[in-house]
This record gives structure tokens, sequence and C-alpha cells, in this order.
């Protein structure tokens, strides 16, 4: 069993005889003393290396023992002063305390009078970082991008806290929405590793064939279209974090070769016979149960254990209780600056609204909803009546069970609402997407927070239909 750590204390005592009886006092509780016979002196120690307490000695040489007691609680409020003081002096022991002083000892005193004391001032110092520890964590609602100050959040903000000096891989679970690649980018920068390169990349939005490249790099011909050398995002995050979301849409081949880089440190570019050495540290994230895909045979077990070192699961936003007003709060004061709207507060019904929905899309969707009425609407504050449908239990008023496609004013789904046709899906998933293009003048990025889909959904979609318009063109030309 290890030996308690000694605690530091900074004896301030000008009489010398009494200094070496004190300290001789102080032996029985093992504890480093440092004497100082000036209050100069005294401080310029506590600067050099804070004491865990401090004995002090009202009558000083060069300065007045509240002086000394006031410099000392100034850069430490949490050190805890013990008075040692003569019967002719209990009054201004007593202005002591008023001060912020712990207790004052009247002279002569044996041993374990001073011992005791000295205890209870340590204690005291102990509860009083707890607490302080405690407020401070109460007290935080934003933490490297998170925004929220539920228990369940402080937590997450700990447990970030705790790993981000360590060089273990992390793996991150959670709901789509719920910030996994915020806590991936906060243990970045909380690391040693902040002023590396953050690489993040999403394994379900980049196709199969392409996935090894992204990730190892390739060379000049490697594959039809490489027509030079790229450096992959492992090379890219050298010295840095490379953030792997959505690992589990990793294809099975391809987790061997992740597997190797993660327990050899060493990448080859496709088309490359060469090794080259890397320094990364692994996050990984995923909103499936990593376990059960293991356990059904799409997600190698011996990958799984490399990578989920330490677990960080990120609570939906249904359980974070008024988080969801301090996030749809930030979002609407941030949005309506950007688009130059008076909107500045929630009508309390709406925030009841807020606080009752069970947000299955979590902060993205609220995002996406706070985003909907700035663009849409305009005054002092949110009223119920601006609240758009949505999915999932309502939010809205008497209509907002109406379903997406019906609600969003597009021709199709009017005539489809009206008649009881059934569009084809692509014909509908087009008609949003145009309707979403229109509301926000061509401004891809903010359709897709109101669609809740990527950005590159949306590019790729335009693309498609684009390829498909010039195709049916030529065919009616010939």
């Amino acid at each position: 069993m290890s030996s308690p750590k000694k605690r530091r204390i900074l004896l301030i005592e000008d009489t010398v005889p009494l200094a070496k009886l004190y300290i001789e006092f102080l032996r029985a509780d093992a504890h480093e003393v440092v004497h100082c016979t000036r209050g100069g002196e005294a401080l310029d120690a506590a600067a050099e290396m804070p004491p865990d307490a401090v004995i002090l000695d009202l009558k000083l040489p060069d300065m007045d023992g509240l002086e000394v007691l006031q410099a000392l609680q100034a850069r430490d409020a949490s050190v805890s002063v013990v008075i040692i003081t003569a019967h002719g002096s209990i009054d201004l022991a007593v202005e002591a305390m008023k001060l912020g002083a712990f207790d004052f000892i009247v002279k002569p005193f044996n041993a374990d009078r001073l011992n005791l004391t000295l205890r209870n001032a340590l204690e005291r110092r102990t509860l009083a970082r707890m607490v302080e520890g405690y407020r401070k964590d109460l007290d935080r609602g934003r933490f490297h991008g998170f925004i929220g100050s539920s228990p369940e959040m402080q937590a997450v903000y700990r447990t970030i806290e705790s790993v981000a000096s360590s060089r273990a891989n992390v793996f991150i679970t959670g709901e789509s929405g719920t910030g996994k690649e915020v806590a991936a980018q906060a243990i970045h920068r909380a690391s040693p590793r902040r002023d590396g390169a953050f690489v993040a990349l999403n394994c379900a939005a980049i196709p199969k064939d392409l996935l090894e490249s992204e990730i190892f790099g390739h060379v000049k011909g490697a594959f039809t279209g490489a027509a030079g050398d790229r450096p992959g995002a492992a090379l890219l995050a050298d010295g840095g974090t490379l953030f792997l979301d959505e690992i589990c849409e990793m294809p099975f081949d391809l987790q061997s070769k992740l597997l190797r880089f993660v327990q050899t440190g060493t990448v080859s570019p496709v088309g490359s016979g060469r090794e080259e050495r890397v320094d990364v540290r692994f996050v990984a994230a995923t909103n499936r149960d990593p376990l059960a895909e293991v356990q059904a045979g799409r997600f190698r077990e011996d990958l799984y254990y490399r990578l989920h070192v330490i677990p960080l699961a990120l609570p939906p936003l249904r359980d974070r209780g008024d988080d969801v007003i301090e996030i749809a709060r930030f979002f609407l004061i941030d949005y309506a600056r950007e688009e130059g709207k008076a909107l500045s507060a929630f009508a309390p019904e709406v925030e009841a609204r807020l606080r009752a929905h069970d947000w299955p899309g979590n902060v993205r969707q609220l995002q996406n909803v706070v985003r909907n009425i700035v663009v849409l609407h305009d005054g002092p504050q949110v009223t119920l009546d601006m609240l758009p449908p949505m999915g999932g239990p309502a939010i809205g008023g008497p209509d907002a069970g109406t379903s997406p496609c019906a609600a969003c004013g597009s021709p199709a789904a009017d005539a489809a609402a009206e008649d009881g046709a059934v569009q084809p899906l692509w014909l509908v998933e087009k008609d949003m997407i145009q309707k979403a293009l229109r509301l926000t003048g061509d401004d891809v990025p903010r359709a897709a927070l109101m669609l809740e889909i990527s950005p590159s959904t949306i590019y790729r979609k335009l693309q498609q239909w684009r390829v498909a318009e010039a195709r049916g063109a030529g065919e009616t030309a010939a």
C-alpha cells in the first residue's frame, strides 16, 4: 500500500527556537515543512510552490501579518491559514479570522493542539476544492462546442477531460444527431495533440471502392482516375487525431487493413509497396450497437477491441432535460443574427412544446427546426404558429401530424393529397429538395439543414438529375 502524499506546510515564524519546536511537533504527521522568518520571503516561497496550509505568526519583522494573510488569499482563496498568537493579540487573531483565516492558536500550545488544528485546516481545504469542482461542473453550460448543463452532459464533459491527455483509442456511441463528431473534436482540442490535425472521415458517405484510398491514400496510376499521388486521411492526421465516423459501415474486407494500421502504426498507399509510419490517435463512432454488429458478423471482433478501449456514450436529447431549451435559445440568437431577424426569445408555451417533444433526430433536428423558424418568420418572439410540422410526436399546432410531403407545399404533393394518387418516391424527393432550395435561395447547406440530410446528398441528387436530363435530351435529339 502506498503511503499518503505529504502535505506542504508553510511556517511563518520569526523566532527561530519556536519555529524549530513547531517543526518537531509537525513530524508526527510527516508533513513537508518550509520555514520562513519574514513575510516577503514567505510570499516568494508560496508563489514558487503553493502550500496546502499556512501557520502564520502575526508579529513579523518586515510586514504586518494581516498583509501576509491577504496576499496569500489573493493568490489562492482555498488555502487554509492557521494564526499563532500570544494572549495579548487575541483581538488581532479574531480580526484575521474575519479576513479569512481558518483558526487561531494561543501560545503556548502543545503538539496535539497544533496537529489537530492543522488536520482540520487541511480537511477544510480538501472539502473547499471538492465543492469548487462540483460548482464548476454544475455551472458549466458550454464545453468545446457542446451546449448543456444537465447531469448527463456533465458526465460526458468529465469523461472527455479524463481521456483527452491519454493516447488510448476512444469509441463514441449515440443516436444520429447527438454530437459524436463534436465529442471527437472536444477530445482532440483538450488533448496534447491539439496543435496537430483533426481529420474526420465518414465511412458511410464514401463509396466503398474509394474508402481505402480515402484512408490510406494512393499513388499515380493506382486505379482509373488516379492522376497523381494523393495522401490519405491517415497521413494527413499524422501527429493529430483521426476520427472514423460511422465505423460500422466500413466494408468487412477493409476492416482487416484498418486493423493492421491500428496495430502497427504504418500505412501503405493504394498501388504502392512502401510503408509509411504515422502517429495518430483513433476516435471511432457509430449510431449502431457495435457489439451487436460484431455478434452479427458484420464487424471484426479484433478491430472492435482495438478501437473500443475507452467507451463514450452520448445521451439522446430527450434524456437531457432543460438542455433542449438552452440549445434552442443559442441557435435562435445565432440564426437571427445571421438572417438579420428580430427573433430573440421563445414564448413560454413554445418552450413547453420543445421540452415535451421526443426529438428522434436529436440536436440536429432541433437545429433544423430553429433554422426553419428563423428563415420563414420574424417578430419579437417565437410563437406556436411558427413551429413547423415535425416527424415523430407532434410539436406544432393542430396540423402538426400532417405528413411532410403533404405539408411541403409542392404541386406534386398537393395533387397527391387531393386525389389520393401515390407519387413515385423519387419524384416526391425531388419536389421536396427543389422546394427547400427555392426557400433558401439555392443555398444547399441551409436546404440540407431544413431537410435533415447531408449537403452531399443534395449535390449528388442534383448531379444525377442533370445527367438524366442531358441523357434524355440527347435521346430526343437523336
